[in-house]
């Protein structure tokens, strides 16, 4: 059974990234969690081949499973999984959303993926990743506020976008 460690340092030098991430929040504050059935993640996906800039990796895949356009991203640092062959590390980053378009089949999947807006403490429990997952939610939190420039208190409901 693999082994999660989440880390808040760069990636280290000669550990693959095989995945790349984001927590993606709305001007309230709320962030993007994507729903597939039942299942809940986090928009983004895997590099493809030259590509190498996390942010770009980001926008691209969010842009295809979500259809939403995102501002510069802020790296959080990465997930380490240790499946005992080959290590690797995911990467998450926090991204404010600046356009949100219409639904539509991700070019990879052909699924529609539905956009649920949640307050970032439900992050964790909706992501269903154990202790790593809520150290990644509250990290993003933070960022939000602290960098992004997001109202920390006070957010509405969820719904969808």
């Amino acid at each position: 059974m693999p082994k999660f460690s989440w880390h808040t340092r760069a990636v280290p030098e000669g550990l693959p990234v095989r995945q790349v991430y984001g927590f993606l929040f709305v001007p309230d504050g709320r962030v993007l969690i994507r729903v597939d059935g039942r299942k809940h993640s986090l928009p983004g996906g895997r590099p493809e081949p030259g590509e190498v800039e996390y942010a770009d990796i980001l926008r691209r895949e969010t842009l295809e499973e979500v259809t939403v356009d995102i501002d510069d991203p802020h790296y959080l640092g990465y997930q380490c999984v240790d499946d005992g062959i080959s290590p690797y590390a995911q990467v998450r980053m926090a991204a404010l959303i600046t356009t949100a378009h219409p639904a539509a089949p991700d070019p990879d999947s052909g699924r529609t993926y539905r956009r649920l807006l949640v307050h970032p403490g439900k992050a964790g429990d909706l992501l269903s990743w154990g202790e790593t997952g809520y150290l990644q939610a509250t990290a993003a939190a933070e960022a939000a506020v602290t960098v992004l420039g997001l109202p920390g208190d006070g957010l509405p409901d969820e719904g969808y976008l």
